[in-house]
């Protein structure tokens, strides 16, 4: 039986990031994961994704997002390779939304640089779009687009050169924790280690079974469309800022054509949610389109008839009050998760993985003690 000090449950953003950290302080570490280290299975993939500063969902996350920056940045300059992309982000819906009312507060709290516009400047300064007359926009500068395949590579990297040990295509069938050590049992070996983390995403409530948690998962749809040939400039930042609307079907995002293979337009939630993963269906049909080809015709006309240049299925593991779960095991103190990060974690991988190390070092932020406590639910 080989042994670690830290084995990881997963080698997803969250499972790569805590892999850097715990590796960054001298550990051990053995990370484990069921598909190959870089994957479309789960939710760390699908060319980009947002991270923005105004937070509406809390303004208890603006502090974690400022300090995730700054990870990437450090990430980037260790790696050599450009993973963070600075461009606007325009909240948009009507005053009184829950995404608008969500960002005034986060920036009124921590004290963030942003703009109101009308429609009309709306419709001025991002000429792509359509909106109501009865719309705002409240737009941060101080927000962008990771790349998201790349970044968890770069974070695998950086885990190795740290010493740990990666390794894909390898399921975890069983763990156990006792007082004095734990023990994680794969379809290919057995594994003691002081300290175990599992961040394994959608398999959070396979893993993590006995507790009984209250997590759903939910099918993403990702959708990227060709950019008009005419007035294709409108489709890239700055022209086209990253957008978040809050419409009276739900909330939809983009993100402009220079990020990927071309305009990023999804719905953030909006589909059933599921009890695992492997009720998810991975292929593309019609229905799928009908929601999203609405919204174009509503918000962004001109690129409505554009073809659908390529897609992805991605997973949302939802808590019940959509914030997420990072916390010690309730009965072992030699184990920590991170789960339900709700459709909205990717941005914070480099200080959730910070955040798990300090963990099972009693090292507890305020954070973890009240906004993503596990006892929030007993």
């Amino acid at each position: 039986m080989r042994s670690f000090d830290t084995v990881i449950i997963g080698l997803g953003a969250m499972g790569s990031a805590t892999a850097w950290a715990c590796a960054a302080r001298g550990q051990r570490v053995l990370g484990l994961e069921q598909f190959p280290l870089v994957h479309d299975q789960g939710s760390s993939h699908g060319q980009s994704r947002i991270i923005r500063e105004a937070y509406y969902e809390h303004p208890a996350y603006v502090p974690l997002v400022q300090e995730a920056a700054q990870r990437w940045k450090s990430l980037e300059e260790s790696t050599g390779q450009p993973l963070l992309t600075r461009c606007a982000c325009a909240n948009i819906g009507p005053p009184g939304s829950e995404i608008i009312q969500g960002v005034q507060r986060a920036a009124n709290e921590h004290h963030l640089s942003i703009e109101t516009w009308n429609a009309q400047t709306i419709r001025k300064n991002i000429p792509a779009m359509s909106v109501p007359d009865d719309f705002v926009a409240v737009v941060e500068s101080n927000a962008g687009w990771l790349k998201v395949e790349e970044c968890v590579r770069c974070m695998q990297k950086m885990a190795r050169q740290g010493g740990a040990t990666l390794q894909e295509k390898e399921r975890v069938i069983s763990w156990s924790a006792s007082a004095n050590q734990v023990e994680v049992v794969t379809d290919r070996n057995r594994y003691a280690a002081e300290r175990l983390i599992i961040t394994a995403g959608p398999w959070a409530a396979q893993a993590l079974a006995k507790l009984n948690l209250p997590l759903r998962v939910m099918r993403q749809l990702q959708l990227w469309f060709a950019s008009p040939s005419v007035n294709a400039l409108q489709y890239a930042a700055p022209s086209l800022p990253i957008f978040i609307i809050d419409t009276p079907d739900g909330h939809f995002y983009g993100i402009p054509s220079q990020a990927g293979s071309g305009v990023k337009i999804a719905q953030h939630y909006g589909a059933p949610e599921l009890l695992s993963p492997e009720e998810v269906n991975r292929s593309l049909n019609d229905q799928d389109l009908r929601p999203i080809r609405q919204f174009l015709h509503s918000y962004l006309p001109a690129l409505a008839p554009s073809p659908l240049a390529s897609h992805a299925i991605c997973i949302y593991t939802l808590s019940t009050d959509r914030h997420f779960i990072i916390d010690h095991h309730p009965q072992y103190q030699r184990v920590a998760l991170a789960c339900g990060f709700s459709g909205h974690g990717f941005k914070f991988a480099p200080v959730i993985g910070e955040m798990l190390a300090d963990l099972l070092e009693n090292k507890v932020r305020k954070q973890t003690q009240s906004l993503f406590s596990i006892n929030r639910f007993q």
